[in-house]
């Protein structure tokens, strides 16, 4: 048989903040948030985006996979190197970067494997 409790602990509906402070300190977060994450129209508007590094919008993907392919093969060269000249601790970091860019190339490679060049007729 199971006995219902006599007092239930009252139920508070009036705010879901821990202490008053705390709502202040949710409003300035999500204030701060939709600074950075959400500008506004005015913003937008002005805004143009930096076309420094852009890539050429005509290349093909098979030059763009090479590239990345070339780009991944160096990191990895360059991160070996540096892993020798590094004591354990922070060799094993590198080692685990050199990783996952080793990863990153065998899926670029798989990428151009796959490529198929377009047939000329």
């Amino acid at each position: 048989m199971i006995k219902p409790t006599p007092n239930p602990p009252a139920a508070d509906d009036t705010t879901p903040y821990e202490f008053p402070g705390s709502k202040r300190f949710h409003d300035a977060a999500e204030r701060a948030l939709d600074h950075y994450l959400k500008p506004n129209a005015l913003t937008l508007r002005f805004h143009k985006p930096s076309t420094m590094f852009q890539v050429a919008p005509d290349q093909d993907n098979e030059s763009l996979l090479v590239h990345a392919c070339e780009s991944l093969a160096q990191a990895s060269l360059m991160t070996s190197d540096i892993a020798a000249y590094i004591e354990l601790p922070q060799r094993r970091t590198i080692l685990a970067i050199q990783q996952i860019i080793m990863l990153a190339e065998l899926a670029v490679n798989r990428a151009l494997d796959n490529h198929e060049l377009p047939t000329q007729n």
